[in-house]
């Protein structure tokens, strides 16, 4: 009752004290930004002061530093941009009817507002409104993984261990909420004390769902946005929670991925998988819910819970959510989202965002702008499979998860198709055939045998579960299931599913036509009725509860999104190289919410194993945290440089980094990953705590980026409050851990600065130039000192006309071991003018 109690008061609270009309039917979600200067930057203009601090003490640089900013703990500015924003609806809508969501003050100065199309434009008309933007949806894009990042021997050690890895940092999560009862959220494991840090000043709503005393030390803040969602009538508050509770699991997923406490069993249908650990486990949680289960997310929603977010005070954000379409206009990067994240980076908040789950295909990137790190979703070197040996030797893998029968002994194989009661079903329902019902299985003839089940696309969409079939298989007294895959399915891609009965699923439907022949040919029917009268077949399952750790690794999965990263509505190729960077993001233990649906197999769970670039974006949060630690002053493109000149480019066996290329037989369909799909390349923990050098970048740099956009001045001003100066640049022109060139027109000069965060230092320089470009750089060889900068010039020459993207790499080797590498990709090379229809 409380939940449809605030869904009935929020239709009804109107700034003009009316009810929307039933004519009002064509009404929708508008994002309005004002001109006015929201209060972070307001303040920041203010009172911006920099730190100084001696360069003798490690982790500290004044170079790299972040706004001091007062703003969120004074409220006169906030409370007069509120009086102003509902003084101007007044005068727009005199005696109409409408409906402020939200008022976004910190980061942004506007609100969203549920009005008709003509109000839309009657209020765009006005001088102090700057932008009117129809709302959008959006939506979602570990045990071993630490021990992958070499963390526990490496990044922890440096931090004084997992018990201080990540503590004063606080890390926002933008998603479905949380499970504030899970274990990896608890503050009492720890004999340290734990304070909750000064910085912060945000709050824990406290609803039915989500009691008081739901936050501790740990998860110090959590809130929900749902305003956007609830006027169009499709929240459901008995499946969404109007509370920061996850009735989804994944933001329970996430936020431990980043910052879940260390050493939590993973106990799964009755299994011990191991312990588990976020990235940076001593790091405080804050969570802004603003997605789903039921409709994913609205832009509105999104763009209160990053505004308020900054305004609570946290350091970082993580976003494993992305639009649901390319943003419409000049650039991409002109959208509510990224304009919000732009303002969160002026006020030193570093920001990580997933890259999109739409790979392989090129330019299916779903995170623009050279302010955001964008992550893909790589495999990690853990493998779980089980293995079927059938009675003429014949062994078939599976996916795993799953107990295995005695190992001495061979059971007899019945397909559900072949064990029906009298006959009363037809043997073609695949309902039945999935052994989704056990009222239809003669028990008689299952009982103490190995039960086939087909894998239909009834389990993808929901129709049929693995969980049910388990069920069935005990009601009928069945030793395990085999599950076969349908036919259909073909290059489906299934991950291990826990069964606490033995069992296998067969993956692969190739591998599923042996299994099917040997066992059709092994039954033994009667000559006149052509009825089975003897099954023949036999096997014993391997159990795959245990992983393996052979295989190469990292890899990109054939779903992480890919670059280049599109400029334009057009397609057209932007400057700048995404995704940033890859992490683990495939087949990722992490905690699940106790009502968790996402995931059907997992619920009722405390953990699940799942997959996406939404499980490798809070890996990076949380990896920043560590770095946030050691150097507190840095800036989000500071943080983002360490993590960026400091990649791996090559895999655990010392070969190139592979990227699946199709999404059917994806390890079938691979070659060398380019930056296109793994941006610097694979994370690497330890390093990116003592990077040497470090490339920064400032808002102004953005600022100048986004006015070098043809066309864009009016467009900047009217997101930023800022004008164009005569001072513009272009996207190479960025100070960016990397250089990429859309087009290259017979030749260009490209700099990068260098700030040295590490002793005195002397660096060698080599490179390697793409194809059909000749590249050149300068200096060589330098000598830095503590604090100092060097300016990296290079030079390119297009050699070939081509209009294919090839790729190169400047190695920067210091003589005490700091290693920094810049990726280059050119697109199209032109000689000369000549025009080639």
């Amino acid at each position: 009752m409380e939940s449809i109690y605030l869904l009935h008061l929020l239709v009804l609270i109107l700034v003009g004290g009316q009810v929307l009309c039933q004519d009002d039917s064509d009404a929708a979600v508008y994002i309005v930004t004002l001109k006015q200067a929201p209060a972070a930057h307001y303040y920041s203009n203010m009172k911006l002061q920099t730190t100084r601090f001696n360069f003798g003490a490690p982790g500290k640089l004044n170079h790299l530093h972040k706004p001091w900013n007062v703003s969120r703990s004074d409220r006169s500015y906030r409370s007069y941009l509120i009086r102003v924003q509902n003084s101007l609806l007044r005068r727009v809508f005199r005696g109409e009817s409408y409906l402020k969501l939200y008022s976004y003050h910190y980061l942004v100065n506007g609100f969203a507002l549920f009005v008709t199309p003509q109000q839309a434009e009657k209020l765009s008309r006005r001088r102090e409104v700057a932008n009117v933007v129809l709302d959008f949806s959006v939506r979602t894009a570990t045990t071993h993984t630490p021990e992958f990042l070499g963390l526990p021997g490496g990044a922890w050690v440096q931090e004084g261990g997992p018990n201080f890895a990540g503590e004063g940092v606080v890390i926002g999560f933008i998603d479905t909420g949380i499970d504030p009862t899970h274990p990896s959220f608890s503050d009492d494991i720890s004999e340290n004390s734990y304070p909750v840090p000064s910085h912060f000043s945000g709050v824990c709503e406290v609803t039915r769902d989500f009691p008081s005393g739901s936050c501790n030390r740990k998860l110090i803040g959590a809130r929900h946005f749902a305003a956007s969602a609830i006027t169009r009538g499709i929240f459901n508050a008995t499946q969404d929670y109007a509370s920061p509770f996850d009735g989804d699991g994944h933001g329970t997923h996430t936020a431990s991925i980043a910052a879940g406490n260390h050493g939590i069993p993973v106990i799964v249908a009755g299994h011990h998988f191991g312990n588990a650990s976020g990235m940076a486990p001593r790091a405080h949680i804050a969570v802004y819910k603003a997605l789903y289960k039921s409709f994913g997310g609205f832009a509105a929603d999104v763009v209160a819970a990053i505004d308020q977010a900054a305004q609570d005070g946290i350091d970082i954000v993580s976003l494993s959510i992305t639009p649901n379409r390319r943003p419409p206009g000049l650039a991409t990067f002109f959208n509510p989202i990224d304009m919000a994240l732009l303002s969160a980076v002026k006020a030193g908040i570093f920001v990580v965002q997933a890259a999109g789950n739409t790979g392989p295909a090129p330019k299916s990137i779903s995170s623009f702008s050279p302010w955001i790190f964008t992550v893909g979703a790589a495999a990690h070197d853990r493998v779980y499979q089980n293995t079927l040996v059938l009675g003429n030797n014949i062994t078939i893998s599976g996916v795993g998860l799953a107990p295995g029968t005695d190992e001495d002994k061979m059971y007899t194989l019945v397909s559900a198709t072949h064990a029906l009661i009298n006959d009363t079903s037809d043997v073609n329902d695949m309902y039945v055939g999935e052994c989704q019902d056990s009222s239809r299985i003669n028990e008689d003839l299952v009982k103490g045998n190995l039960l086939i089940c087909s894998y239909s696309i009834r389990f993808v969409l929901g129709l049929s579960s693995i969980k049910q079939a388990l069920e069935t298989a005990r009601n009928v007294s069945a030793v395990g299931v085999i599950f076969y895959m349908d036919p259909f399915v073909i290059g489906f891609q299934l991950n291990p599913t826990p069964m606490k009965l033995p069992g296998l699923i067969i993956p692969s439907a190739d591998d599923s036509k042996v299994f099917l022949k040997y066992y059709n040919s092994s039954l033994e029917r009667n000559e006149t009725s052509n009825q089975i009268s003897k099954f023949r077949g036999v096997a014993r399952v391997l159990g795959g509860l245990k992983p393996n750790y052979s295989s190469s690794a990292p890899k990109v999965m054939y779903y992480s999104a890919r670059g280049p990263d599109p400029e334009d509505s057009f397609l057209d190729d932007a400057d700048i190289l995404k995704p940033n960077l890859i992490a683990p993001g495939n087949l990722i233990w992490a905690a699940w919410s106790s009502l968790g649906m996402d995931s059907v197999e997992f619920e009722g769970e405390n953990f699940a194993m799942i997959s996406g670039t939404s499980m490798a974006a809070p890996h990076i949060a949380g990896l920043a945290a560590l770095i946030k630690q050691k150097f507190p002053t840095f800036s989000p493109s500071a943080i983002a440089s360490a993590l960026s000149t400091t990649a791996a480019v090559y895999d655990n066996q010392g070969g190139p980094i592979m990227a699946q290329r199709s999404y059917s037989n994806p390890d079938m369909n691979q070659s060398p990953a380019t930056p296109f799909d793994m941006g610097s390349g694979f994370v690497n923990a330890t390093a990116a705590l003592d990077p040497g050098l470090v490339l920064d970048s400032s808002f102004d740099d953005y600022i100048s980026f986004l006015c070098g956009i043809n066309g864009s001045y009016p467009v900047v001003l009217n997101y930023t409050g800022q004008p164009c100066g005569s001072s513009t640049m272009n996207g190479t022109d960025l100070n960016l851990p990397s250089i990429t060139i859309a087009q290259l027109s017979q030749s260009k000069t490209v700099q990068r600065t260098l700030t040295n965060i590490a002793a005195n230092e002397t660096y060698a320089v080599n490179w390697s130039a793409p194809y059909g470009v000749s590249v050149s750089v300068s200096p060589t060889r330098f000598f830095i000192s503590n604090a100092q900068k060097q300016i990296l010039t290079v030079v390119f020459n297009a050699t070939v006309n081509n209009t294919s993207a090839s790729f190169g790499r400047i190695g920067l080797y210091g003589n005490k071991g700091h290693i920094a590498t810049i990726p280059l990709s050119i697109i199209t090379k032109i000689v000369s003018n000549t025009t080639y229809c």
